[in-house]
């Protein structure tokens, strides 16, 4: 039986034999991944026990009381977030065995080859497609708002497969290798100054139907997967009281009565315990998630974080005064991480305008929200049994 203290003595051992200290830091990460204590739910011999999620935290209290290195999460979040729990459901054992120890250490970087410039909100109209050439597949398409692209070795990848059927049943999933010949990464320069989001250009990229999850057309089934997992990977993320948005804020109010009026102090107010109660509600989801996969219920978690944190990032600008509109530095440059609360107002202020459209705009949440949570009835569609290609594009 694995409980708490049988936790702690697999990680004390784990840090005998590896003290932090005296160990590289790839080492010791990849020894951690080999003892099971990567992500413990997870089966044993895939980073993981086959333990109740929960212990993850005793794990991590441990090796962090330790001063061990963690795995950089916020770099590799695409990886971890979404790559990772799809490949555990549909990859096959060699999937498994293959991808996700480096992925897990950091070695290698993930990307998500998702939205496209006229299937992003409507994204099962895709049009990026695989032709099938023997053992492999041949794609042609672009991609776009892909985070990491230009640090990334791999990429989760959707195409259509079969443009005679209806759009959500000819999509098929693939794992890209994005240093393959006709793989093109392009910045898309922000508001904020920096490229962060990539387009990306496939041209008769060749991908093994080795590199496949699920079957052939149902994709749209896997991408469930990720898409649910993206969701609460944004919109649930773990946070102490007064982390996140909510946290320089209060900082400043605390810190510089100057500023205050009644009117900033009854909407910090209200802001604060928003910000509280999503965050406990967050909570709340993450221990649901013992249970089994994230489902719709993670769009409720992303659509409060988008709104708070366009509200927050507002007030703080109006709290800060003049100040408020300075802004450090519009050096275009490509970050290897995306740090929502990073540098200074102006610049929180410009990032939570992309927060509504990322992992999926805050219409279609409220729609999904409306559908699969609460059980309204669903929009008309008419185009729900037309094939692709008699679409009007």
């Amino acid at each position: 039986m694995t409980d708490a203290t049988e936790m702690r003595r697999r990680t004390q051992e784990l840090l005998a034999a590896r003290p932090p200290a005296g160990t590289e830091r790839l080492d010791f990460l990849r020894a951690r991944f080999d003892a099971g204590l990567a992500w413990v739910h997870f089966p044993e011999g895939l980073g993981g026990l086959g333990a109740p999620r929960s212990l993850q935290a005793v794990v991590d209290a441990e090796l962090a009381a330790a001063g061990a290195p963690d795995n950089d999460p916020r770099r590799i979040g695409i990886g971890l977030g979404m790559a990772a729990p799809t490949i555990l459901q549909y990859g096959t054992e060699e999937q498994k065995r293959r991808f996700l120890r480096p992925l897990w250490t950091g070695e290698e970087v993930w990307c998500q080859l998702f939205s496209e410039p006229g299937a992003g909100s409507d994204l099962a109209a895709l049009g990026t497609r695989a032709v099938r050439e023997g053992d492999d597949w041949v794609v042609d398409g672009q991609k776009v708002w892909t985070s990491s692209a230009h640090l990334a070795r791999w990429a989760i990848l959707i195409a259509r497969t079969d443009p005679e059927v209806p759009k959500h049943r000819g999509i098929t999933y693939f794992v890209c290798d994005m240093t393959d010949p006709g793989v093109e990464v392009r910045p898309l320069r922000q508001i904020t100054g920096e490229a962060e989001f990539n387009e990306v250009f496939l041209t008769g990229v060749r991908i093994p139907d080795s590199r496949r999850f699920g079957e052939v057309g149902d994709g749209w089934r896997v991408a469930q997967t990720t898409l649910n997992n993206e969701r609460v990977a944004i919109g649930g993320m773990r946070l102490p009281r007064e982390g996140g948005m909510i946290g320089p804020v209060a900082k400043t109010w605390r810190e510089r009565p100057a500023l205050r009026t009644h009117d900033l102090h009854q909407r910090l107010l209200k802001l604060w315990v928003e910000a509280e109660v999503a965050r406990l509600t967050g909570e709340r989801l993450r221990q649901q998630l013992v249970a089994g996969q994230p489902g719709p219920e993670g769009a409720g978690m992303k659509l409060a974080f988008a709104r708070l944190n366009q509200e927050i990032s507002g007030l703080e600008v109006e709290l800060r005064g003049e100040e408020g509109l300075l802004y450090d530095d519009w050096t275009m440059r490509r970050p290897e991480l995306v740090d929502f609360t990073g540098r200074d107002a102006g610049y929180r202020y410009l990032r939570s305008k992309g927060n509504s459209i990322e992992g999926g705009t805050s219409e279609v949440l409220l729609n999904i929200v409306a559908e699969r949570v609460l059980g309204l009835p669903a929009e008309p569609r008419t185009d729900k049994d037309v094939a692709w290609k008699d679409l009007a594009r």
